[in-house]
C-alpha cells in the first residue's frame, strides 16, 4: 500500500471499530494481492425467516379480528389463538406479498 506504520495502524483500529471504508479495504486487499469480498450473511435459514414474517403477517391479521371479537364478547383462548397463526402463517407462505405491507 505505501503507507507507513502508523497508517497501517490506523487502518487496524478503524476497522476494529467498523469505520474502515471500502475504499481502504480495497486497497489493503490490493496491495495484499487479495480479492475484497463484501457480502451480507443472513442469521438465519431462508425458511425461518419466511415462517417468521408470515406469523408476523398472521399476527397482526388476527389481532384486529380478536379485537371484534371482544367487543362481541366472543374472544379464544391463546390457544386457540396460536393454532389459527400457525394456520393462516401456513397460508400466507403460499401466496404471494408476503414480504408487502399489509392493504397495498
Amino acid at each position: 500500500m505505501r503507507v507507513s506504520q502508523p497508517t497501517i495502524t490506523d487502518l487496524e483500529r478503524n476497522e476494529v471499530r467498523g469505520t474502515i471504508q471500502l475504499d481502504t479495504l480495497r486497497r489493503a486487499a490490493d496491495a495484499l494481492d487479495c480479492d475484497l469480498a463484501y457480502v451480507l450473511l443472513p442469521r438465519r435459514s431462508l425458511d425461518e425467516a419466511v415462517s417468521a414474517q408470515a406469523r408476523r403477517r398472521a399476527r397482526a391479521h388476527l389481532a384486529s379480528v380478536a379485537h371484534n371479537s371482544r367487543l362481541e364478547d366472543q374472544s379464544i383462548t391463546d390457544s386457540e389463538t396460536a393454532v389459527q397463526v400457525e394456520d393462516l402463517a401456513d397460508h400466507f407462505i403460499d401466496r404471494r406479498g408476503l414480504w408487502s405491507e399489509p392493504g397495498r
